[in-house]
């Protein structure tokens, strides 16, 4: 009996632990039920955020999407042209080993300016319809994403890969039911649901004038689809015309079209490099020197309203590959590139600088005038020729010289250098902000980005600033009764030819006057006229005033009234022109000037005083001070005192 007794017993725990097991089988079944795994769907590095039509999707990236040829065009918030995966290695969420990231579209930006970051340059774009932006794969607890993305065409990637397109669904949460997305209905239109796998390819006849909407998702940003390969339509609300109905794709959707860059507005500079093309170089080095090239090109953004570049190669003579105004984006100015063959020959750098002053820089090859010209000299090894004549000339004319020497000359090779320290002789300024010194070849492009920043700081090109175009000039000009009618118009026009010698504008040099008797009377000042047409204008109307000759209290009311608004960063040039005398003392004022910064040229004629003159003039007074016999031989020292300004401008030290 007490046998029979336990094994029920046990009979009915081993049923208990059966059923419990079972139970908890049983719970786990349920919580895959309603906990399905997600899968992430996977895209190529070249699917671009346009053609996926979900507003927000988590996908994966696969490894190598730092690839150039992947175009990423803003920061942060990237046009929808963009590679999706490439902008992901941009933005620093990603590396090039790839992963899963978070994309949520948002509305378009009137303009997306370029960068680069994290290996990826990418490019300015004055304006697109949609942006997106990307964070973490992680999606926000509770929502859920779609297995499968929907893309606007069914020639997309996603095909290709084998991927299934379906209408898009709307990120769930579990416990709710997901629904096709319901689209409005856009006046003059036919209503279309998004219930099928695939959007077909409507056939209008020809005479038909009934145009399909543009879907648009309730309750969403608004968006485009480009639906099909060949045509869009359009409502008259999209029209940029205004008129409802076929619109052909190309002339309204740029979906298909590359945008073009119109360049970095922040780096407007006009760029020639000067490449080493000699035989020393040899084939090896001269291809990577043209990959350095192409980098450039692709780094700096070029465009029409940035930076602008040509190449002159060099050996015994130099040779222009293509000038400024010969590629407007960079990817025609890199494919360029990579057509340049090696001439071989000497290294004649300096022949070279001096073709480029005189040649590359000039309205028919492209310079804007507007932009700084800068010339990057890349040279293996050291120069056959000598470099400095060639470089001072060119820094006067306004050129920012910068010098790359690439396996320079060990100190056994030093004694073959015919220029020893060619490079700080050659350079707008010895500082180091213009010479980059690379050790070898294959280090060459870890100055890319250095070179870049260097070009595109306007601020510091220094060589931009020329005795031309760099100065407020005042002229103070005597209107005394000594003077006469006659003379004062011979005066004025001594004011006029020295004036049309300079680049006048509103950023270059800017012209004011004075007249003076015992009283003084302010003409114009620097910031009433900025074109060089209107300066000669405001000259010819200055009348004369006739009376006394107070030339001190002339200084200091020019002092006051014209150079107390010179800019901060403009050379101060006083042009005083006298035929006598003056009534009060002028050492006082004169000093006052040299303290102010002020740069005294003191023009006498006639009935002037050398010793005055000597006085008011800047130090040296032989370079400051010109006496002239007669009013009518006044135009005769305008070469001079131009000579006299510039002389003085360039012998400033470059460090």
């Amino acid at each position: 009996m007490g046998i029979v007794v336990l094994t029920m017993k046990a009979s009915v725990i081993e049923m208990f632990l059966v059923l419990l097991v079972t139970g908890i089988h049983s719970n786990k079944e349920m919580t895959k039920i309603k906990r399905p795994k997600f899968n992430v769907p996977q895209i190529n590095c070249d699917v671009k955020a346009g053609k996926i039509i979900n507003p927000e999707f988590v996908v994966k990236c696969p490894a190598g999407c730092q690839d150039p040829k992947y175009h990423v065009y803003g920061t942060d918030v990237y046009a929808s042209y963009s590679s999706v995966c490439a902008a992901a290695v941009h933005s620093g969420v990603l590396d090039n080993s790839g992963g899963k990231i978070l994309v949520r579209k948002v509305a378009g930006q009137s303009g997306y300016k370029g960068s680069y970051s994290n290996g990826v340059q990418s490019l300015s774009l004055p304006r697109w319809r949609e942006s997106f932006i990307i964070s973490e794969g992680k999606p926000p607890k509770g929502v859920t994403y779609p297995s499968a993305l929907t893309y606007s065409s069914p020639k997309s990637q996603a095909a290709k890969a084998g991927e299934t397109t379906k209408a898009y669904q709307n990120p769930s949460v579990p416990g709710t039911t997901a629904e096709p997305v319901t689209l409005m209905q856009v006046p003059g239109t036919t209503l279309v649901k998004a219930t099928h796998t695939t959007l077909p390819k409507p056939s209008l006849s020809a005479g038909s004038t009934t145009s399909s909407p543009r879907l648009q998702p309730v309750g969403h940003r608004s968006w485009e689809l480009d639906l099909w390969s060949t045509i869009t339509y359009t409502s008259s609300q999209n029209s940029p015309r205004g008129n409802p109905g076929f619109v052909p794709k190309e002339e309204l959707s740029t979906q298909s079209l590359e945008p073009i860059s119109q360049g970095d507005p922040n780096c407007k500079v006009d760029l020639s490099f000067l490449m080493d093309g000699s035989a020393s170089i040899g084939k090896r080095r001269f291809r990577i020197q043209k990959q350095f090239l192409a980098d450039i090109a692709q780094a700096l953004d070029i465009g029409p309203a940035g930076p602008l570049m040509g190449v002159v190669q060099y050996s015994d003579n130099p040779a222009t590959q293509f000038n400024l105004k010969t590629h407007m984006n960079s990817q025609d100015l890199k494919a360029a590139v990579e057509k340049i063959t090696q001439r071989g020959g000497l290294s004649n750098v300096g022949r070279a600088i001096s073709f480029v002053t005189k040649n590359f820089f000039s309205k028919t090859n492209g310079n804007r005038g507007s932009a700084p010209n800068v010339a990057v000299v890349m040279v293996d090894g050291w120069p056959t020729d000598k470099v400095e004549e060639a470089s001072r000339v060119a820094r006067e004319s306004g050129i920012n010289i910068f010098f790359i020497t690439i396996e320079g000359a060990v100190e056994n090779e030093k004694q073959y250098v015919m220029e020893p320290n060619f490079a700080n002789k050659a350079v707008c300024r010895t500082n180091g902000f213009y010479s980059l010194s690379v050790q070898s070849w294959f280090s060459l492009h870890k100055t890319v980005q250095p070179l870049v920043k260097r070009v595109c700081d306007t601020e510091r090109l220094a060589c931009s600033k020329t005795c031309f175009n760099s100065a407020d000039i005042g002229f103070v000009i005597d209107g005394s009764s000594s003077v006469g009618t006659g003379n004062f118009r011979t005066v004025l026009q001594f004011v006029a030819n020295l004036s049309k010698e300079f680049e006048i504008s509103d950023t270059d040099t800017r012209i004011g006057a004075v007249q003076y008797t015992y009283e003084q009377r302010l003409e114009f000042g620097f910031d009433m006229y900025s074109t060089k047409s209107d300066i000669l204008n405001a000259i010819k109307r200055v009348g004369y005033w006739s009376g006394g000759t107070s030339t001190g209290a002339a200084i200091s009311y020019a002092l006051e009234q014209l150079f107390k608004k010179s800019k901060p960063n403009k050379r101060k040039l006083m042009i005083l022109i006298t035929d006598g005398r003056s009534y009060d003392d002028v050492r006082i004022p004169a000093m006052a000037a040299y303290h102010k910064g002020v740069i005294t040229y003191a023009i006498g004629i006639a009935w002037a005083a050398q010793d005055e003159l000597d006085i008011i003039a800047s130090y040296p007074a032989k370079d400051h001070a010109f006496f002239v016999d007669e009013f009518d031989n006044l135009y005769k020292f305008v070469p001079k005192v131009i000579q006299n300004i510039c002389t003085e401008f360039n012998s400033q030290p470059r460090n």
